[in-house]
């Protein structure tokens, strides 16, 4: 057995989990703003958030924190309290930093081709922070492990059912052609999180 395989993985500190919990969020809350702006959307629980916003015309970063509420319950039971902490600073952290950033930047122009890669590319990235510091952002997942667990019923097919329920629904609320680029949105974030995030290229522990 090698050295490298024989070494521990180094923990991360809890001052490095608390800088990438901001910037993770901060990436998040930036491709969100991105994609209201774009009139694009998401998967997920964020994409339910922005779904409902431009349904009711309610802010992003009150639903997002709302809808994710009744999760926390599972979390607790499937995954710790560590975990179930850390993403509830997660989720509340991007509900206000996606505030604050529509009073921070503004768009004189965004070509919504452009806003539905970076978008996805940020988002991707911020996840990508996330995950490597065991945080979730977003009921959904825990919905997902706790079914897989309880009736056998795999995580990846739900979360794949409930994101193409969000965007049917997203069939009569925003326009074809930026549904479409909600898709490529998705594989651009999916894709960030695919070539980055691999079994045993990286092993954060929190």
């Amino acid at each position: 057995m090698s050295v490298e395989t024989a070494a521990q993985p180094e923990r991360h500190s809890a001052y490095e989990d608390v800088i990438a919990i901001v910037v993770g969020t901060m990436f998040m809350a930036l491709g969100v703003v991105i994609y209201t702006k774009a009139v694009l959307l998401a998967g997920s629980t964020a994409g339910l958030a922005l779904l409902l916003q431009y349904a009711t015309g309610t802010g992003f970063w009150w639903l997002f924190f709302a809808i994710n509420l009744p999760f926390y319950v599972l979390a607790v039971k499937k995954l710790g309290w560590g975990f179930t902490l850390r993403t509830f600073a997660a989720v509340t952290f991007v509900s206000i930093f996606s505030r604050l950033t529509f009073e921070l930047v503004t768009f004189s122009h965004l070509d919504p081709l452009y806003a539905a890669i970076m978008g996805g590319a940020l988002s991707g990235t911020g996840l990508l922070i996330l995950f490597r510091h065991r945080t979730g952002l977003g009921g959904i997942n825990v919905l997902a492990i706790y079914l897989q667990d309880r009736f056998g019923l795999r995580a990846g097919y739900f979360q794949l059912a409930v994101d193409l329920a969000i965007l049917s629904a997203a069939y009569f609320v925003i326009p074809l052609d930026r549904l479409a680029l909600s898709v490529l949105g998705a594989v651009v974030v999916n894709m960030t999180l695919a070539i980055n995030h691999r079994p045993g290229r990286y092993l954060g522990v929190t």
